[in-house]
């Protein structure tokens, strides 16, 4: 019997984890010095994971300014995918960001992830703009979605 997964808090020795899941996920994933600098030196960078049994499945960053929170990265590890890990780990993330007192969330995403837009959209994020050429390594557009919390 598997265990549950649960939502933490990222500590750095969920790095190497982490860049498991990125290096997955990503065809341009975030270097690992840079959630590093997100994790020790950017206050205004908060960091969730998800955990199964002892390895990290998924994890989700953001960065909160004022009200204004932008998730800067999501993902779950492939082989974790489609069973529900990631509306537990957004919803999570939605109410850390309530309790620190974010008032409206965005994000990017691939024009083509309709997955994703539709994890988003699930909880009230709506299409709000679009960022042509956003994504460096095939220059596909980012649909910009927002939501009020």
């Amino acid at each position: 019997m598997s265990k549950e997964a649960i939502v933490r808090r990222m500590t750095i020795e969920d790095l190497d984890q982490v860049m498991d899941v990125e290096y997955a996920s990503f065809r341009s994933p975030w270097r690992k010095a840079d959630i590093l600098h997100d994790l020790i030196n950017n206050p205004f960078s908060d960091y969730l994971v998800i955990e199964k049994g002892d390895r990290v499945i998924g994890y989700c960053g953001t960065w909160t300014v004022v009200e204004a929170a932008q998730i800067t990265n999501i993902a779950i590890h492939p082989d974790e995918r489609g069973q529900g890990y990631s509306v537990q780990l957004f919803q999570r993330m939605l109410k850390y960001l309530r309790l620190k007192g974010a008032t409206e969330l965005t994000l990017e995403v691939r024009k083509s992830n309709h997955v994703a837009q539709r994890l988003y959209e699930r909880f009230g994020m709506k299409p709000v703009g679009v960022r042509k050429n956003y994504y460096q390594d095939d220059g596909e557009d980012a649909i910009v979605m927002w939501v009020e919390l």
